[in-house]
């Protein structure tokens, strides 16, 4: 899937530019960040169009830093790997709550993969912790909850 062009790894040097600078433009396309919604790294774009396999239509995302990631087909560790974040930034839909590890948000955000892994009919949709994303708040302001979790 060709989403996200730049590695983890060199994510760790770019944080400090892309807090000022805004974000790269990625695979799908680069888009203006609403006024006074980028934070850390993170902004909401607008005229994003993404549409997953239940035929769930989004106009916007949440284009943020991310870590390298399993994705679930629901907001638990427990549920089926869907696929997997390799690269960031990343582009995420919506957010819901779910499973939680000792310490850490229930949050969990709504994406597409860089790679497919079990259910491949879902092509690499699911969900990831909030600890992946590197937004300074879960869940990120303006970023709607997905409705169907």
């Amino acid at each position: 899937m060709l989403r996200r062009t730049v590695p983890v790894v060199a994510v760790l040097g770019l944080v400090t530019g892309l807090t000022a600078a805004g974000p790269p433009e990625a695979g799908t396309g680069g888009g203006a960040a609403r006024e006074g919604t980028s934070a850390a790294g993170c902004a909401l774009r607008q005229q994003q169009p993404h549409q997953d396999t239940l035929n769930n239509v989004f106009t916007f995302d949440l284009y943020c830093d991310n870590l390298a990631n399993d994705m679930y087909g629901r907001a638990s560790y427990d549920a089926p790997v869907t696929g997997r974040l390799k690269l960031s930034p990343s582009w995420f839909v919506c957010w819901t709550q779910g499973d939680a590890a000792p310490g850490e948000s229930k949050v969990w955000y709504y994406t597409q993969g860089d790679e497919v892994a079990s259910l491949p009919r879902l092509k690499g949709w699911g969900l990831v912790p909030a600890r992946v994303v590197a937004s300074p708040r879960h869940p990120f302001p303006g970023l709607p909850r997905c409705s169907w979790f």
